[in-house]
């Protein structure tokens, strides 16, 4: 039933963590539809390139997004100490998060529900 002893079990578990630098947004307010169109326009990218498009895309994920990709930069090149020239969009993506159920009156005393969704965005940086 047990591996071993509970320090023993937690040094292989933090042994298999991922160091690659990352950042992630809980809770934004746009749903994982929306933030994947903008997600997939920059996965796989350079840094640079993505910052470009996330600067003239319309949609309001990528501010989001641009943000969030700007505070994984800065988790490499402080916590990591890599370089922003030679790193890329690794891994980019979005989970469902809570929805808040809102109600909306409409004629005859009906009430239609209205879903406001949230996501979890993650994106994961790693060096050329």
């Amino acid at each position: 039933m047990a591996r071993g002893h509970r320090t023993q079990i937690k040094r292989e578990r933090n042994a298999n963590k991922d160091t690659r630098p990352s950042a992630k947004l809980s809770y934004a307010r746009v749903s994982v539809q929306k933030a994947c169109f903008v997600l997939d326009a920059i996965r796989g990218k350079d840094v640079t390139t993505a910052l470009a498009i996330l600067e003239y895309n319309p949609r309001y994920a990528s501010s989001l997004i641009k943000k969030l990709l700007e505070s994984a930069i800065a988790n490499a090149e402080n916590n990591l100490g890599l370089n922003k020239d030679n790193l890329y969009v690794a891994q980019c993506f979005a989970n469902k998060g809570p929805t808040m159920k809102r109600v909306h009156p409409r004629a005859q005393g009906r009430a239609y529900r209205i879903e406001k969704r949230m996501s979890h965005i993650t994106l994961v940086l790693d060096e050329k």
